[in-house]
This record gives C-alpha cells, sequence and structure tokens, in this order.
C-alpha cells in the first residue's frame, strides 16, 4: 500500500527523533540543582560536563556527517540513536564527577549525529523547493523537546528520583528506532512510496 506525502510522514519522525535528542540533552541542566549537592559538585565541575558535552557533540558533528555519507542514513542514524538512547540509560551508573563526564561525552559524541543526518534525509526525499521547510520542520523539535522536558523530568525525579529521568529519555529513543527501522528507507528502496513522489 502506498502512503501519500510519505516524505511528510519521515519528516515527522526526524522531528520526533530531534525532540528526543534535547529531552536526553537536558536532563542533566534539569537535575543540575540537585546532583550538584549529592555529588558535592562546584559550579566549575559543572561548567566542565557541559563543555564536555559540547566538545564531543563538536567533534562528533563533522566525524558523523561524514560518517552518515558513507553508510547511510537509514543504517547511520540506527546506529547514532542506539549509541546515545544507551548513553542515556547507563548515566545512572555514574557515580562520581568522571563518570559523570564519560557519559555526557558518550551522549554528545552520539546526538551530534542528528542534524547532519536528518539534513541528509531531507536532501534526499524533498524537492528543492520543499527543502527549508521541511528543515524547519525538523528543527523544531528542539524546541519542543526542550519544552517538554522540564515538565517529563521534573515530575519523574519527585516521584522516582533522577537515575529514572535519565533512563526513560532512553528508552523513547528505543522506541523511536523500532518506528525508524520499520518505516525509513531511502526512496529508490521504499516499498510504500507512490509513483508521484
Amino acid at each position: 500500500m502506498k502512503t501519500r506525502n510519505l516524505r511528510w510522514w519521515i519528516a515527522a519522525m526526524l522531528f520526533a527523533s530531534t525532540a528526543i535528542n534535547y529531552m536526553d540533552r537536558q536532563t542533566l541542566s534539569l537535575l543540575a540543582p540537585y546532583l550538584k549537592v549529592t555529588y558535592h559538585w562546584t559550579n566549575s565541575d559543572y561548567a566542565n560536563l557541559v563543555i564536555a558535552f559540547r566538545v564531543a557533540y563538536a567533534i562528533g558533528q563533522t566525524v558523523c556527517g561524514r560518517w552518515m555519507d558513507r553508510i547511510g542514513t537509514r543504517l547511520g542514524i540506527t546506529i547514532t540513536v542506539f549509541f546515545y538512547s544507551v548513553a542515556s540509560i547507563l548515566t545512572p551508573l555514574a557515580n562520581g564527577f568522571l563518570s559523570f563526564m564519560g557519559f555526557r561525552v558518550m551522549l554528545g559524541f552520539g546526538e551530534s549525529a542528528n542534524w547532519p543526518a536528518a539534513t541528509k534525509v531531507v536532501s534526499e526525499w524533498f524537492p528543492a523547493k520543499e527543502r527549508a521547510l521541511a528543515t524547519a520542520f525538523f528543527d523544531s523539535g528542539s524546541s519542543i523537546g526542550g519544552a517538554i522536558s522540564p515538565f517529563l523530568v521534573l515530575w519523574i525525579y519527585f516521584h522516582w528520583g533522577w537515575r529514572p529521568a535519565f533512563i526513560v529519555p532512553g528508552i523513547l529513543g528505543f522506541l523511536w528506532l523500532l518506528v525508524w527501522r520499520k518505516f525509513y528507507y531511502s526512496p529508490e528502496e521504499h516499498p510504500r512510496i507512490s509513483t508521484a513522489e
């Protein structure tokens, strides 16, 4: 069965991925006031955790962008979402500053692939006249993810503690992956693409 406007359903998947991506990365900043007390972090300690994420992210964007060109977006996005979802789920194993930093580096590196990969998907699926709109659509997931995070993460924290607050966004990444693997293929291979599209 063919799906009408399939490219926009794919853009919706990219939107959801971007929202989850931002929920993952916001968790530490939302929980920082509580974790700083628990682990006796100074403001400099917390700043170094943020910097570690950013450095890994900056390096990862270049590396992952090149890698997506080589292996393709279906497999590339599968691997990177799996990687950063695992990093988020494993963060509760951290027991101090250095282990938290290690998990933040993993998260930053894995999440950095989202933008080059999603942009490549847009270039593959959308005609030139729609690419700016499609890019704006998936990118708006960052704002939605950032807006949802405080409600979800803090609600989980106050009910079950900080560890589940890292686990739940990671689980959302795995649920998203199930949809991605089932429904995403390149335009040349997609079984549900219409002749017109």
